[in-house]
C-alpha cells in the first residue's frame, strides 16, 4: 500500500454508529465506531510501547459491538493521521492513515461499503 495515502473526507454518523472515510484513491471505508474505539493505537489501549507498532487487526469489526460510542470531534494530525476525541474522554490515540486503511473492514471483506 502507498504510505502516502490520505483521506479526502471523513463523516461520522452516530445514529448508525459508523465513521466513513473517502480516500484520495477513490476507496470508501466504513468503520463501526465500537471496533474503531477498541482499535485505538495509543500506548494505554495497545498495552504498552512495544505493542504500539503492531499491524492493524480488522477482525475486531467481526465481533459483536458491545457499546455505543460517540465522537466529540476529530483533528487532523499533520498530513499523516487523525486524532479522535471520543465521548468517553479518551483522546490520546493517533490513527495514522496507513493504519486506518490497513484496518478497513471493507477492503478486508468484513463489511460492505
Amino acid at each position: 500500500m502507498d504510505k502516502r495515502i490520505t483521506a479526502t473526507q471523513i463523516n461520522v454518523t452516530t445514529a448508525k454508529q459508523i465513521l466513513e472515510i473517502d480516500w484520495a484513491d477513490g476507496h470508501h471505508s466504513v468503520y463501526p465506531l465500537d471496533g474503531l474505539r477498541k482499535s485505538c493505537p495509543c500506548v494505554e489501549c495497545a498495552g504498552g510501547h512495544d505493542l504500539m507498532s503492531q499491524d492493524a487487526n480488522p477482525a475486531i469489526f467481526a465481533a459483536p459491538h458491545s457499546a455505543t460510542q460517540t465522537i466529540d470531534h476529530i483533528d487532523e494530525v499533520g498530513n499523516y493521521a487523525m486524532q479522535i476525541f471520543w465521548g468517553d474522554g479518551h483522546n490520546s490515540g493517533i490513527y495514522r492513515w496507513v493504519f486506518l486503511r490497513d484496518l478497513c473492514p471493507v477492503e478486508n471483506g468484513i463489511l460492505k461499503a
